[in-house]
């Protein structure tokens, strides 16, 4: 993990192997933005005048690097656009900044020491930059600079330490907001890592063992259910999904507590290792990245893992429902009925609408310990990237209040969102002849009636909201912004915030 401190030197004295600067895109050109007048009177008030004749603009994310002039202690000056200037009085977005410290730390990859002299008008810029420049120096290199890719000098590593200028570490509220975004940053970092592990590493075993061993670490009380205990409880959706796998299924349970908390939440993540399909095969095309249909778990075992770093006055629990989906002698047909862990009866009709049934088991499970709220993170739907594409998820709930929150939260935190309806005319489609509910309805709207069907599955009067992150947990094209290619560690910041927000009893 990239090291992160805040500095009192200035951007003139401080040693480093890259200073980077923000550029607005002012009404006649670049604009050096706030945070930046040492290393402007270093180029004798010309540093808008150079970039401009380097043909940067100041757009979002666009990267100019340039020599330092001889009053700097640094060899290189990396220039970030922040997009247009402010209105008077106005600072620049918390996301703006977020973005443009993602890009400059994705730039410098192969560098130790970056100073960051980025506007911070006060704590929650200071962790939209924090955040930012941790989570865009990131990279899965666990796979790579073996024998033969050492001596081609292998991958560049991530930018190894942050420092940002103009921050006060004396601060309260500044070395609180730097302490956050470092947690923060770390565990959607590692729901990255888990997403990107590939498959044949990361069986629902080995993913159990990976959450019990950090849970451990943190204080949180870990529960692993195996397959006999899965069999034994009748948790049929859970074992129907695993059964054509060499490599059984696991229920995880993830209980942080605080001694002052009043309110408790409950996080339930689809944990789907790998999913071929199952007997319903994907077509080709379509299995190279099925590694990530973990993402909604991975981001629950971060979320909770962030509450017990950050001490929060909330119990958040969370359940990971983790199965590899395979087509075998053994595994679930369609037209086969499950049983599931509430009682209910299921038609599968379609064993690649398998999320859905290991969520119905743990949001049963979850229920039953009547927590305030549930929020449930799935790479559920092919349908829901169809409809808001590659970078937003969608929110879904029981509570139109409840849902409207956690919209604005993800908002809040950077995360894309869209409130969605669940129209009550798409259940009937999933009536079956043969048992209580069908695991598919109709295609169109097809997102939507995923989360009918698992609403089917929350206790009554429980609070509950749905997040199909399918679209945004998985970046197939070039790396933007603080976001990489691969896994993302989507809805992570979302729930965490939803937590803090929770715990200091300001939701909606």
């Amino acid at each position: 993990m990239t090291a992160l401190t805040l500095s009192t030197a200035g951007a003139a004295t401080l040693r480093a192997d890259a200073l980077v600067v923000g550029v607005a895109k002012g009404p006649k050109g670049p604009v050096v933005a706030a945070g930046a007048e040492a290393v402007d009177k270093a180029y004798e008030g010309k540093l808008a005048g150079v970039l401009d004749a380097l043909g940067a603009s100041g757009a979002e994310g666009e990267i100019t690097k340039l020599p330092a002039p001889a009053g700097l202690k640094v060899p290189v000056v990396l220039a970030v656009g922040l997009g247009s200037v402010p209105e008077k009085d106005e600072s620049f977005d918390e996301e703006v900044l977020r973005r443009a410290a993602g890009a400059a730390a994705r730039a410098l990859h192969g560098t130790k020491k970056a100073a960051f002299a980025l506007p911070l008008d006060d704590a929650s810029a200071v962790t939209a930059v924090a955040e930012g420049a941790l989570l865009g120096a990131y990279a899965f290199t666990a796979y790579q600079g073996g024998a033969k890719a050492s001596k081609n000098g292998g991958p560049k590593l991530p930018l190894a330490e942050v420092a940002l200028l103009g921050a006060k570490p004396r601060d309260k509220e500044h070395k609180a907001a730097a302490e956050r975004a470092t947690v923060v940053a770390t565990e959607v970092n590692v729901a990255r890592d888990l997403v990107n592990t590939p498959p044949n590493d990361l069986t629902p075993e080995a993913f159990a063992a990976v959450a019990s061993a950090t849970a451990k670490e943190n204080g949180i009380k870990v529960q692993v259910l195996d397959e006999k205990a899965l069999i034994k409880g009748g948790y049929g959706g859970i074992m129907g999904v695993g059964k054509g796998s060499e490599n059984p299924p696991r229920l995880v349970k993830l209980s942080y507590t605080h001694a002052k908390a009043e309110k408790t939440l409950a996080f339930v993540g689809k944990g789907i290792t790998y999913d071929s399909g199952g007997i319903s095969l994907k077509p080709a095309g379509h299995n190279e990245t099925m590694k990530c249909d973990m993402a909604g778990a991975a981001a629950v075992f971060a979320a909770v893992v962030a509450a017990a770093k950050l001490g929060l006055q909330v119990n958040v629990t969370g359940w990971l429902a983790l199965a590899e989906n395979m087509p075998s002698g053994s595994a679930t047909k369609p037209g086969d009925v499950l049983r599931m862990y509430s009682g209910k009866t299921v038609e599968v009709l379609n064993t690649d609408a398998e999320g859905r049934l290991v969520l119905g088991d743990a949001l049963t499970r979850a229920s039953e310990e009547n927590p305030d709220a549930i929020v449930d993170v799935a790479t559920l739907t092919g349908a829901m990237v169809l409809a808001l594409g590659n970078r937003m998820f969608a929110v879904m709930g029981n509570d139109d209040a409840f849902r409207t929150s956690v919209h604005e939260i993800a908002e809040e935190v950077g995360e894309a969102s869209w409130p969605m309806p669940l129209p009550a005319d798409l259940r009937k489609a999933m009536d079956s002849p043969t048992a209580d509910i069908a695991n598919m309805g109709e295609r169109m709207g097809g997102g939507l009636a995923a989360g009918l069907f698992l609403q089917e599955f929350v206790g009554e009067g429980i609070t509950w909201a749905h997040l199909d992150i399918a679209g945004p947990a998985f970046h197939e094209g070039a790396p933007f912004g603080y976001t990489p290619k691969g896994g993302t560690g989507s809805a992570v910041r979302t729930l965490v915030r939803l937590a803090e927000r929770t715990a200091t009893g300001d939701l909606g």
